[in-house]
């Protein structure tokens, strides 16, 4: 496989802009490689999503999603680990493991299928050999207590959703290599 093909943007410096507020977690570090407990299962390790916490978000906040992201995956529109929709503003942190199972989070809280076809968080698994794969963590602040969207809705529909919807935006962003 090709190392030397360009890497890709950060894709939320393609979409309007809006406003921002800090996630931290326990698990990752920003620019820092993913701990074997975050990555899926095929790749060796225990498909947990990471613990999460936000703050500093917008007053008028009505909801949250969030979503994990790999934009340097050979497939020329990245690959989607995660999207948990329907959160309320009133949650601000996910314990590890939580994108396992989002009624547990939230009543009303659902994930969307992600590129594996799970409707639920599966971790990093970068083909073997090929570069380091950057995991954008996002929390997207909603103006809406929902996206209307179903759980049959496509990450590509989520994502469209989101762009008329979001307020304010936080990312973290890890690093997973398989080498293979």
């Amino acid at each position: 496989m090709s190392l030397d093909r360009p890497i890709a943007p950060d894709p939320y410096d393609l979409l309007p802009p809006v406003g921002s507020f800090t996630l931290t977690s326990t698990d990752v570090a920003e620019g820092e490689p993913l701990a074997t407990a975050h990555i899926f299962t095929g790749a060796g390790g225990e498909n947990l999503s990471p613990q999460l916490s936000w703050s500093g978000f917008p007053a008028e906040t009505r909801g949250f999603v969030v979503t994990c992201y790999d934009p340097d995956a050979p497939t020329g529109c990245g690959f989607w680990h995660w999207l948990l929709l329907n959160l309320p503003a009133s949650v601000t942190e996910l314990a590890r493991g939580a994108g396992a199972d989002p009624e547990k989070v939230a009543p009303g809280a659902f994930s969307v299928r992600n590129d594996f076809g799970n409707a639920r968080y599966d971790g990093s698994a970068p083909p073997s050999g090929d570069r380091p794969h950057r995991y954008i963590f996002a929390v997207h602040a909603l103006d809406v207590d929902k996206l209307d969207v179903g759980p049959q809705a496509s990450a590509a529909y989520v994502g469209f959703n989101l762009t008329f919807h979001t307020l304010a935006r936080a990312t973290l962003t890890g690093i997973f290599q398989n080498p293979g």
